[in-house]
C-alpha cells in the first residue's frame, strides 16, 4: 500500500514560530516596566512629604494669661530700626570622603537558615502644625558718660528693634526687666507690672516682615555705679490668627558705666570680650596705670555676670568667689602701668543672654597717702547670641519611612543608587531579550523564503 509523507511547508512553521515571538515580546516588555515602575514610586513619595500641613483656623487672644497687672493700652512711640547686620554664619565642617565599599560577586550557595522578618516600627507621632506667628529682638545697651559722675542721676534711652519674622499679621507686646539702680523715666506706653524691675508695654500691630525700634528711656541712680556689673533684659511676644500659641523671643543688654569715680593718679581699662560661634572667647585684656608720682602697690579684680568665670587664672591671680577673680600686680612704678589678659569661658546660656557686663576694679596702694580706686564696666558679646534660631513657623518634615524631596538617605551614593542600578541592569537584560526575539523573527522568515514550495509526495510502493 502506498504511504503519503506530508511534510509540513512554510506556513505551518510560520504558526508555530509566532507564539514564541510573542513571549519573547511579552517578557521584555515586562522586564520593562518594572523598573519604571519602582523608580517612579519612590519620586511620589517624596514629593508627597514636602507638602505642608494644614493649619487649623481660628484666632488667638492676645492677652498672657500669666502676667499679672495691668496692661498697658497705648504701644510705645517706634522710630526707623538701624541698619541690619549679618550675623556670622556658623563654620561650616568639611565633609567626610568615604570611599565605597568594593563589589563581590554573589555567591551561587543557598544560605543555610532563612532571614528573619523585618519588624516594623511603631508609627510615629503625627508632626506639630506649622505656626505662621514669629518674632525677633535685639537690643542696644546703656551707655553712659563720663558726665554721670557729676549728675544725682542720668536719663538714658535703650533702643529695642523687633521684626515680625512670620508669616501673618501679628500683634506684638513688649516686657522689659531693669537691673537694681535703674528706674522708668517715663515711657509712654509702657507701666510697672509688680516688683523686681518688670515693665509691660502696649500691643503693636504689625504686617509680616516689619521691623520698626522703641526707644525707652531709663533713669541711672547716681549710685548705681556701686552694684556694677549690671545688666538688664527684654522680651517680646507675638500673637497671630491660626496660632496654637503665642510665640517670643528675648535679650539682654548692658549697663555701661565709664571709668570712674575719677581720682587722680590713677588709670584703668578694659577690653571687650567676644565669644565666637564655637564658644570661645577672645579673652580679657585689662590695663591698670599709675598716672601719680610715687609707685605704688597694683591690685585688680574683675567681676564677671553669672555663668562667666575665669577658668584658669594666670600667674598672681586668684578666684575670691565664684563671679571675682583677684590679681596682685606688684609695685607699678609712677609713670607705668601694668597689662594683664585672663582667659574667660562662659555657659550656653550666658551666652544665649548675651550681651551682658562686666565690671573691673583697680586699685593703687601707695607706701604713704591715700589708696586709690576706680572701676569701669566692660561689654561681653557671644555670636550664639546673634545665632539663635528666630520664633517662626517650623519646617514641615517627613514621617518615617518617607523621604524629604532633598534628603538623600544613608549609604555614599544615596538611597536611590542601589535602585538606580537595578533598574538599569534589568533595562539591559529586557533589551537583550527584544533583541533574541527579533533575531528569531529574522531566521524564521529567512527559512520560509530559502524553503522550496512543494506538495505532498508519494513514496514508492513496495
Amino acid at each position: 500500500m502506498a504511504r503519503v509523507d506530508v511534510r509540513p511547508d512554510g506556513r505551518a512553521r510560520d504558526r508555530r514560530a509566532v507564539p514564541l515571538l510573542a513571549i519573547c515580546l511579552a517578557v521584555g516588555l515586562t522586564v520593562v516596566a518594572v523598573p519604571v515602575r519602582a523608580t517612579a514610586a519612590p519620586a511620589a513619595t517624596r514629593v508627597a512629604a514636602t507638602e505642608p500641613a494644614a493649619e487649623p483656623g481660628g484666632d488667638t487672644p492676645t492677652a498672657e494669661p500669666t502676667d499679672a497687672g495691668p496692661v498697658p493700652t497705648e504701644a510705645p512711640p517706634t522710630t526707623a530700626p538701624p541698619p541690619q547686620t549679618t550675623p556670622p554664619a556658623a563654620p561650616t565642617e568639611p565633609a567626610a570622603t568615604t570611599a565605597a565599599p568594593p563589589e563581590t560577586a554573589p555567591t551561587t550557595a543557598a544560605p543555610t537558615t532563612a532571614a528573619p522578618p523585618p519588624v516594623r516600627p511603631p508609627a510615629p507621632a503625627p508632626d506639630p502644625p506649622a505656626s505662621p506667628a514669629g518674632v525677633r529682638v535685639t537690643t542696644d545697651d546703656i551707655t553712659l558718660t563720663p558726665a554721670y559722675w557729676n549728675a544725682p542721676s542720668t536719663v538714658s534711652t535703650l533702643r529695642v528693634t523687633i521684626t515680625n519674622t512670620g508669616t501673618t499679621p501679628a500683634r506684638i507686646r513688649l516686657a522689659y526687666t531693669l537691673p537694681a539702680g535703674l528706674t522708668d523715666a517715663g515711657t509712654r506706653g509702657c507701666a510697672a507690672a509688680g516688683g523686681d524691675g518688670e515693665h509691660r508695654c502696649g500691643e503693636w500691630a504689625s504686617a509680616p516682615g516689619a521691623r520698626f525700634s522703641a526707644l525707652l528711656r531709663v533713669r541711672v541712680a547716681g549710685d548705681a555705679w556701686r552694684r556694677m556689673p549690671l545688666g538688664g533684659s527684654v522680651r517680646v511676644t507675638a500673637n497671630a490668627p491660626g496660632a496654637n500659641a503665642p510665640v517670643g523671643d528675648d535679650e539682654g543688654f548692658a549697663v555701661l558705666f565709664p571709668p570712674g569715680p575719677p581720682v587722680p593718679g590713677i588709670r584703668v581699662d578694659a577690653g571687650e570680650v567676644s565669644f565666637d560661634i564655637g564658644g570661645v572667647a577672645s579673652g580679657l585684656d585689662v590695663s591698670l596705670d599709675n598716672t601719680g608720682r610715687v609707685d605704688a602697690d597694683g591690685r585688680i579684680e574683675v567681676i564677671l555676670p553669672a555663668g562667666v568665670t575665669v577658668p584658669a587664672p594666670p600667674a598672681g591671680c586668684v578666684p575670691v568667689t565664684p563671679d571675682r577673680t583677684r590679681c596682685e600686680l606688684g609695685t607699678v612704678a609712677a609713670g607705668r602701668g601694668a597689662r594683664l589678659r585672663l582667659p574667660v569661658s562662659a555657659t550656653p546660656e550666658a551666652q544665649r543672654r548675651a550681651p551682658l557686663a562686666g565690671a573691673v576694679l583697680g586699685q593703687l596702694d601707695p607706701p604713704s597717702g591715700r589708696t586709690r580706686q576706680v572701676q569701669m564696666s566692660f561689654r561681653i558679646t557671644a555670636a550664639a547670641a546673634l545665632a539663635t534660631p528666630v520664633a517662626a513657623p517650623p519646617a514641615p518634615t517627613g514621617s518615617q519611612g518617607v523621604l524629604a524631596a532633598d534628603a538623600p538617605a544613608g549609604g555614599a551614593d544615596g538611597g536611590d543608587g542601589s535602585v538606580r542600578r537595578t533598574a538599569v541592569l534589568l533595562i539591559v537584560i529586557s533589551t537583550l531579550l527584544v533583541v533574541f526575539a527579533l533575531a528569531l523573527a529574522i531566521a524564521s522568515l529567512r527559512r520560509r523564503l530559502a524553503a522550496p514550495g512543494g506538495g505532498p509526495t508519494t513514496a514508492p510502493t513496495e
